[in-house]
């Protein structure tokens, strides 16, 4: 890890990075170094430089917000990948659960016995991702809060109001992609319309210091801080992952998140419950890698997943066909491929025994446990 280059980009933003000591520019690029981007970083470096946190203790809380909605596709390996890092940083990692919201946002038909039912599978699914890590509230640590339970605080619901004061209807129409929603989908339902107050009150709450989420949440990050601004509240810094796009995505990427992998479209989705041949079968016959081009969701999940993960690529080929070789920079595997040294079937499935390899800890799990992944398996939408 290249810690002055990670840093570098920062520090015009906020000079104080270089008062940071090695240690803590350590801590600083191993939190900021794989993301697509951050906003607000010097509350961070703030932190870190001074031993402070929202918390009062000086231990670094970070959030990630999850609506249960089902079982999980390649997208929570890219986040748990992103948690995985703040945990060794010896930041707290907070999932948190948002059983109210996938109420409000209509999961499983409000169906809330069954939304929760998906939050504990959600729990057992990330502390294998996770490896799993030590739970508890201090550095280094794992824990895991349901949006119920942060509800019966008496402040709360003062502090959704204050969230929703002077923010306009238009203005919280912007951000209903959030919820995977256009702008004109929620006028009959008043309840939506708290969802974005909902969601920086969560963070505000829990005395969150770095609000962690993919590139499709930036809109409710951005809500928190204007908010934030306006109350004279602290500003969590926000960390943005990347967004995988559907195996079948084609062309250049587009900020409206169109083209991002969903599992309502299982052949265009990498689910974490795939088995290797399912998964070799879906990169195979579905994913998009045309050699004249150099975007592909081939590429992105080697990028987001693979090499973060492994720190290389094998690729293994029929032997009548090639010599097995290994990858450890992404341009020359693009180049690879561009150039004809590497057939694209081959790299498919190369990238494809990679994702495999990270998901075995999951299959590990369920198939000594299977219960919860059988109880969500069975729940209608």
């Amino acid at each position: 890890m290249d810690i002055e280059a990670i840093l570098q980009p920062h520090t015009e933003q906020c000079p104080r990075i270089l008062e940071l000591d090695e240690a803590q520019k350590a801590r600083l690029a191993m939190m900021v170094g794989s993301v697509d981007e951050t906003v607000g970083i010097s509350h961070l470096v703030d932190c870190l430089a001074d031993g402070t946190s929202l918390g009062g203790d000086g231990t670094i809380r970070c959030y990630v917000g999850f609506e249960p909605s089902g079982k999980a596709h390649i997208g929570w390996k890219v986040l748990s990948l992103q948690l995985r890092r703040m945990l060794d940083a010896d930041a707290n990692v907070l999932i948190f659960l948002a059983d109210w919201h996938a109420w409000v946002n209509d999961k499983y038909n409000g169906v809330m016995a069954d939304i929760q039912t998906t939050a504990t599978y959600m729990e057992e699914t990330f502390r294998a991702l996770l490896g799993h890590p030590e739970e508890g509230d201090g550095p280094g640590q794992l824990r895991f809060v349901w949006a119920s339970t942060l509800m019966n605080n008496g402040d709360y619901w003062a502090r959704v109001l204050r969230c929703s004061k002077g923010a306009t209807l238009a203005m919280v129409r912007k951000t209903f992609t959030i919820m995977g929603r256009d702008e004109a989908s929620s006028d009959h339902d008043l309840s939506k319309f708290y969802y974005p107050a909902m969601q920086a009150s969560d963070i505000f709450e829990l005395k969150i210091d770095v609000a962690i989420g993919g590139m499709d949440q930036r809109k409710a990050h951005m809500f928190m801080r204007d908010v934030a601004t306006k109350w004279g509240w602290a500003k969590a810094t926000c960390i943005h992952t990347p967004i995988i796009s559907s195996l079948k995505a084609t062309g250049t990427r587009m900020e409206s998140f169109d083209h991002k992998m969903s599992k309502s479209d299982p052949s265009g989705a990498i689910l974490l419950h795939d088995a290797e041949n399912i998964l070799r079968n879906k990169m195979k016959k579905h994913a998009y890698l045309n050699p004249e081009d150099n975007d592909s969701p081939v590429y992105e999940l080697a990028e987001h997943v693979v090499l973060p993960e492994w720190g290389e690529i094998v690729v293994t080929p029929n032997p009548k066909f090639g010599e097995p070789s290994t990858w450890t920079d992404l341009a020359e595997f693009k180049a690879a491929v561009s150039d004809g040294t590497l057939h694209p079937l081959d790299a498919k499935l190369g990238v494809a025994a990679g994702i495999s390899r990270g998901l075995q800890a999951v299959a590990a799990h369920f198939e000594a446990k299977p219960e919860t992944l059988d109880a969500v398996s069975k729940l209608r939408k």
